[in-house]
């Protein structure tokens, strides 16, 4: 299997690093829109044949049989229109688009084209919460009542990255969105968010916020509750809990070690992993291998480009709900974008 990679940002040469580490496929090019001799030299010490600047090159290539999308989100519809008109699998990071008629319209194009779809939620297949996912799918823990899930970066963004990321809830909290959907075992079906600029005063210069609280109501009856910060001075912050009608299931941060120091002072242990290219390496590692047997095997994709819509759904609920100040069905919203569920 043949693919071709388009962004080479930290997040594409994660999935050419990775894609590399699989026997079945060959990294046949790598499209940069800065394309420069540094990235011909990265490419070349991995035995990738093209380098280019122009994506229609990996589209245009027959010899590619899959695609990964890892360039900026404004790129990714037009670019998953292109890939299933060629007959293009495609895996692409989230979001799909920040419109929710544009990501419908991407769907709607790999389904006619019947190429497979798969979107980079990759802390569905991090190791704590799949475990967690198992265990509430395995009834161990009765019918879920309460998920909690707290998500808190150690640093805020650049600014030059604030002001296209699409906010908060779109850029970052939209994986949670998708992680409670994962825990819950269905829809939300409401979001009651809230929020406001507590960290840096950049964010609100372009409408953002960097501190946010969503409540969720699922369709199962299950309440959620969401906590979002850009930054947390003691590290990275990922941490799930399940509260069900048997009992609960609760995971907390990944450390470098497990050791404790004790003495007269205190109890210290290490700060949890840095950042999420630390806590998910393998998670991104264990999503481009199970995308790669899917289209293999011809199994059904683990993240779907409808998950991607429910999360987009959920954000936007979000957002219109810190803006005016009340809950938000996500029913309200596609009967305000006129889409049909």
């Amino acid at each position: 299997m043949k693919a071709g990679v388009i962004g080479a940002g930290r997040i594409g040469k994660i999935h050419i690093d990775n894609l590399l580490r699989m026997p079945q496929v060959e990294v046949h090019a790598v499209s940069d829109l800065y394309a420069d001799e540094a990235l011909e030299q990265w490419a070349n010490e991995r035995g990738i044949p093209v380098v280019t600047r122009n994506s229609s090159d990996v589209m245009n290539d027959t010899e590619i049989d899959v695609v990964f999308i890892c360039s900026s989100t404004d790129t990714h519809v037009p670019l998953i229109l292109e890939a299933a008109k060629a007959g293009k699998h495609i895996f692409c990071e989230k979001p799909v688009s920040m419109d929710i008629t544009q990501t419908i319209k991407a769907i709607e194009a790999v389904k006619e084209a019947g190429i497979k779809l798969q979107i980079g939620f990759n802390r569905r297949f991090d190791h704590n919460f799949k475990y967690v996912r198992d265990t509430v799918q395995a009834g161990k823990i009765g019918d879920p009542h309460i998920i909690k899930i707290t998500s808190r970066d150690p640093n805020p963004p650049h600014e030059d990255y604030i002001q296209v990321s699409g906010g908060i809830f779109m850029d970052m909290m939209i994986h949670d969105f998708d992680m409670a959907r994962f825990l819950a075992g269905c829809n939300i079906e409401e979001v009651y968010a809230q929020g406001n600029v507590l960290i840096d005063p950049v964010f609100a210069a372009y409408g953002d916020i960097d501190t946010a609280i969503s409540t969720l109501r699922f369709e199962n009856g299950a309440i959620g509750v969401i906590d979002n910060s850009r930054k947390a001075v003691y590290g990275y912050d990922q941490r799930v809990e399940v509260f069900g009608s048997g009992g609960s299931v609760t995971v907390a941060n990944d450390f470098p070690n497990t050791a404790e120091i004790s003495n007269a002072e205190g109890i210290y242990r290490e700060k949890p992993l840095n950042f999420f290219l630390e806590r998910y390496q393998e998670a991104y590692l264990v999503e481009t291998k199970q995308f790669i047997e899917c289209i293999d095997k011809g199994l059904d994709i683990p993240v779907s480009g409808s998950d991607a819509l429910q999360a987009e759904l959920a954000a936007l609920a979000a957002k219109w709900s810190y803006t005016q100040k009340r809950p938000v069905k996500i029913s309200e919203v596609l009967e305000q974008l006129s889409i049909t569920k």
